[in-house]
């Protein structure tokens, strides 16, 4: 069975490798697929989105993500089938629920059976002892009501996701997510721009917290000048701002969770 790991670890320490040394070691036949271990530090949101988005081009499997400010507080371990047979593991902190709904959840367990974790637990390491046990145990075909007691889907943490906000000839956003190219994404889809009538050639005005910037919504990058400030719709049909052959994020002085206004120009 395939594995997908999502994380905020990066690369630069061992704690990647060591996660994959635990589920060889307990299910040596597993495919592991690094989706990304380049989650800003701590940026539960951001990892919950990429989960979701990335989820329907990945193998029916378990899905590994730990993204977890909160290891070794209150928050539960999780464990979750949902209705096309994927399970999801990782903290109850908002992170599974976005990917795991979009078929719908069938079961949710907490992980407490000692017999699926190592044999020690450290207080800041749940990804090493406790969800990468998880997961390559559940790879092995262990049934998820094995690793715990039931949780009720309405007992779990949920994020509050922004949502647009359509006003007049404005169309309100919140920056989500600053991938490495500096391109950020919105939280606004094609449909809300459209109805405020921009369509690709027309040029917007971009409000981010006072200071005003001009873009031009566009199909690709090559429908652009270089330098140009672009409004695209990304691969996720999210709309997404960039800057031909430069970073929108450092021109726009991006932040997630910072509210965007785009209006015709």
């Amino acid at each position: 069975m395939f594995i997908c790991f999502l994380t905020d670890f990066g690369l630069r320490d061992d704690f990647v490798g060591t996660c994959h040394g635990v589920i060889k070691r307990i299910a040596p036949d597993a495919q592991v697929i690094d989706v990304t271990h380049g989650i800003p530090a701590q940026a539960v949101l951001q990892g919950a989105l990429v989960l979701s988005n990335t989820l329907p081009y990945m193998p029916v499997g378990v899905h590994l993500a730990v993204v977890d400010p909160g290891v070794g507080g209150v928050r539960r371990p999780l464990a979750l089938r949902d209705a096309d047979g994927r399970f999801f593991v990782g903290p109850d902190n908002g992170l599974l629920l976005p990917a795991a709904e979009r078929a719908g959840i069938e079961e949710v367990r907490e992980i407490a059976n000692p017999d699926y974790a190592l044999g020690t637990i450290s207080r800041t390491f749940h990804g090493r002892d406790l969800f990468a046990p998880a997961a390559a145990h559940l790879a092995l075909g262990v049934p998820l009501a094995e690793l715990g007691p039931p949780l009720a889907v309405d007992a779990l943490v949920r994020l509050e996701l922004p949502e647009p906000r359509v006003a007049g000839d404005a169309v309100e956003g919140t920056m989500l997510y600053v991938d490495s190219f500096g391109n950020i994404a919105l939280n606004i889809t094609r449909d809300d721009v459209e109805r405020i009538g921009v369509v690709s050639g027309t040029r917007v005005e971009l409000d981010v917290t006072g200071e005003r910037y001009f873009a031009i919504a566009a199909r690709t990058f090559g429908d652009a000048r270089p330098g140009d400030v672009i409004l695209y719709e990304d691969s996720y049909r999210n709309m997404s701002l960039a800057v031909s052959n430069g970073s929108a994020a450092s021109l726009l002085h991006a932040v997630v969770g910072r509210h965007i206004r785009i209006r015709r120009a």
